[in-house]
């Protein structure tokens, strides 16, 4: 159980890192700025996609935009999952992420690159993220030590028409991301959350499905597509959609991805007196980013 609340606390994270597919548990009339859905993140990078292309069309350059996925196909699968209907066309994604590998491993952007001089990959690597003359930002991580990283070129570019301050943006989005290490063992112990993976064990293991969490469960489906192989891609594909279709069952009948939102939401709102500015201007610049990418790219369908 505890190795499992790791991965809960890593990947559930649904106020701080802005993933929730509803409301984070607070009442409507909280006039705190409030996370972006998945799908508002989706089309924010795609805008900042969509921005540097254009400034790289300027600078003579072709730099190709990834839209491959469909909105659905893009939907982040979480350790809590409970939509019913999308497990029983995805499963868990696993032909999404097959398709997704293809297409990054074929990286029209890279090869285009490739096919520059040495002169002109120079060129393109200095109009895409500023070369030897970017500038380094830095963000304190609340556990203590920093993360730094390069930015210049295209990519800046596109960050500053979207977020107006890309050092400001980068070190709240550190600062938030990094808040779960802060309370990840009391999460881990949290009675409330317990109960309620124990309670979707039982459920799965009176559908025919006795696995002691979602990551078990997801992990076991990873070996036997990996055992079965292509030649018995579409067994392993249904039997990938009827655990993923009890797991998401499950986790609907017991309310885990509501216990999960709520026990999550308690931890990091005892952070807020050190934190909540962080947190507020962090949302404010992706809300700002939403308002500005609806007017640069249309949602995916």
């Amino acid at each position: 159980m505890r190795r499992v609340l790791v991965s809960l606390c890593a990947v559930v994270a649904v106020v701080t890192t802005g993933c929730a597919d509803s409301g984070d548990g607070r009442a409507p009339q909280d006039p705190r700025p409030q996370a972006l859905t998945w799908q508002q993140e989706l089309r924010v990078a795609d805008a900042q996609q969509r921005l540097t292309r254009q400034c790289m069309n300027r600078q003579g350059f072709t730099y190709r935009e990834d839209r491959v996925l469909t909105l659905q196909e893009s939907r982040p699968v979480r350790f809590v999952q409970d939509d019913v209907a999308w497990a029983r066309t995805h499963g868990y994604g696993g032909r999404i992420e097959a398709k997704s590998l293809r297409v990054h491993e074929r990286n029209p952007n890279g090869t285009y690159r490739q096919s520059l001089s040495a002169t002109r990959r120079a060129a393109f690597d200095t109009a895409l993220d500023g070369g030897d003359d970017a500038k380094t930002l830095r963000a304190p991580l609340p556990v203590g030590g920093e993360i730094r990283k390069r930015l210049g070129g295209c990519t800046e570019e596109a960050e500053r028409t979207l977020y107006g301050d890309p050092a400001l943006w980068f070190r709240t989005s550190k600062t938030v991301s990094g808040l779960n290490a802060l309370y990840g063992e009391e999460l881990m112990e949290d009675r409330r959350l317990t109960s309620a993976v124990r309670a979707w064990a039982r459920c799965m293991e009176h559908a025919g499905q006795p696995y002691e969490d979602p990551r078990a469960a997801r992990e076991a489906v990873r070996v036997r597509t990996s055992r079965l192989g292509e030649a018995r891609a579409d067994e392993a594909f249904a039997a990938e959609r009827k655990t993923a279709v009890a797991d998401a069952t499950c986790a609907r009948e017991t309310s885990l991805r509501a216990v999960a939102t709520a026990r999550e939401t308690y931890y990091q709102d005892r952070l807020r007196d050190r934190f909540g500015k962080d947190i507020d201007t962090h949302r404010h610049l992706a809300q700002q980013a939403y308002d500005r990418a609806v007017r640069i790219v249309p949602e995916r369908d």
